[in-house]
């Protein structure tokens, strides 16, 4: 700006500030043992999966990186159905046994009937995501003019 005015905007305090009224959500970290149930749809597979402790009053989603597009979508979806049942004050089992009745289908996926089961942490669980997976082999340029 060249006119000689000074942008009032340019000295306004733009600090971060917790503010009340947020949407309410269960914690998303926990290091207690976590139930979970599996998502997949018949394009991709195993999507990811849901986890729920209560201890922690926390739940979560974890994608398979090797289905990672489909799986972010998928996981957008059953995020915001958490979001939801903690808004009605449901535990996170009880979120995760009301989302197993939940059969969205297509590409978003659907709870896979009796795949409740346990992982003693989410870390555990995020491992069991990527088994089978393999991060892509960085790209070799061959060098031209050298033997």
């Amino acid at each position: 700006m060249e006119s000689g005015q000074e942008n009032p905007r340019l000295r306004e305090d733009m600090q971060l500030k917790l503010v009340e009224g947020g949407p309410v959500d269960y914690a998303y970290r926990t290091d207690k043992p976590v139930e979970f149930v599996t998502v997949a749809n018949e394009a991709s597979g195993v999507l990811g999966y849901i986890w729920a402790s209560d201890e922690d009053d926390a739940a979560g989603w974890v994608e398979r990186p090797a289905v990672l597009v489909e799986a972010s979508n998928s996981g957008s979806y059953w995020l915001r159905k958490l979001r939801e049942a903690k808004a009605r004050s449901l535990t996170p089992s009880q979120a995760l046994a009301e989302l197993a009745e939940d059969r969205p289908g297509g590409r978003i996926g659907a709870i896979v009937p009796g795949s409740r089961s346990r992982a003693d942490t989410v870390i555990a669980l995020e491992e069991k995501a990527r088994e089978g997976w393999q991060p892509p082999a960085p790209s070799t340029t061959a060098r031209r003019g050298r033997s």
